[in-house]
């Protein structure tokens, strides 16, 4: 219950940083929104019925399973890169100074 909270609060917090005008906050906004992916992806490898990855016995009942931690791991990476990559368009992607908006 405890982690579908956690997701719920890290999603709101995401669409309200994403709705606004300044880029900084759109890339926060996608930060969070990684985040609460990246949990959810967590969630569901199972967290309550499980123990430790590799418990005393290999019985595949009682070791958790490693598919949702490789999916997490990847998301983390990609999330990371798209991060980095926003980050210089928000450096680098000032107003144009030689166009005419009016």
């Amino acid at each position: 219950m405890i982690l579908a909270l956690s997701v719920g609060v890290l999603v709101a917090g995401a669409v309200f940083l994403m709705m606004s005008r300044s880029f900084i906050r759109v890339v926060l906004g996608f930060v969070l929104l990684s985040h609460a992916a990246n949990l959810l992806l967590f969630s569901t490898g199972g967290t309550s019925r499980r123990g430790e990855p590799l418990g005393t016995s290999l019985d595949p009942a009682l070791t958790a399973d490693p598919l949702p931690q490789a999916f997490v791991l990847t998301a983390i990476v990609i999330s990371f890169a798209i991060t980095i990559y926003l980050l210089a368009l928000a450096i680098t992607g000032g107003r144009d100074e030689d166009g005419d908006d009016a």
